[in-house]
């Protein structure tokens, strides 16, 4: 599948980022990787296709549309001993300008990561407030990739908030619109 086979790549692209900034990255884990659809049509695709490498989805609605994290069957390895559990797909709409496709990926720094936050104000770009629990630190690159630092995994999040990955879990009473093919539902 072409979006496993990108994440590899991706991550040795934000790594390399993050060092020329000023970040080491490795010794982080990585809580997941993002990729974001231009249309419902991509999304409900990716979503299925990823589905079926995937032990559990948890999809619920954020920000007025379902997104996806998708939990590996098997975590995608992408350098020596690291490897992604877990993939994040977002459909449109979108708040500001994003690169579709692969967009981010964040790292779990963990309890320290407001100390890493000051040590590293110069180049974060700024700070996310997700959630009362997820309040990521990021960095935006010019081709409008990021990546973003958690104190805990989106996993860890999602079960913090009461939401567990055990199945496969779709948005419920809720229909997009796609521009050209019109509401049809996801589930």
């Amino acid at each position: 599948m072409d979006v496993l086979a990108e994440i590899p790549a991706f991550y040795a692209a934000q790594a390399a980022r993050c060092a020329e900034i000023g970040i080491d990255v490795t010794s982080f884990p990585v809580s997941h990787v993002a990729w974001r659809t231009r249309t419902w049509r991509d999304y409900v695709r990716l979503r299925d296709l990823i589905e079926g490498l995937s032990s559990a989805n948890l999809e619920n609605v954020w920000n007025g549309r379902p997104i996806s994290k998708l939990m590996m069957r098997e975590p995608v390895p992408v350098a020596p001993g690291v490897a992604v559990p877990l993939i994040e797909l977002i459909p449109p709409f979108h708040q500001r300008v994003y690169l579709m496709g692969l967009e981010h990926v964040g790292f779990v720094v963990g309890d320290d990561v407001d100390d890493f936050s000051r040590r590293h104000r110069d180049v974060l770009t700024g700070q996310q407030f997700q959630s009362p629990i997820c309040e990521p630190y990021y960095v935006l690159f010019p081709d409008y990739t990021h990546v973003k630092f958690y104190r805990w995994s989106l996993e860890e999040v999602c079960e913090r908030e009461g939401s567990p990955f055990d199945g496969f879990r779709h948005a419920t009473d809720w229909r997009p619109v796609d521009e050209l093919a019109g509401p049809y539902e996801l589930t």
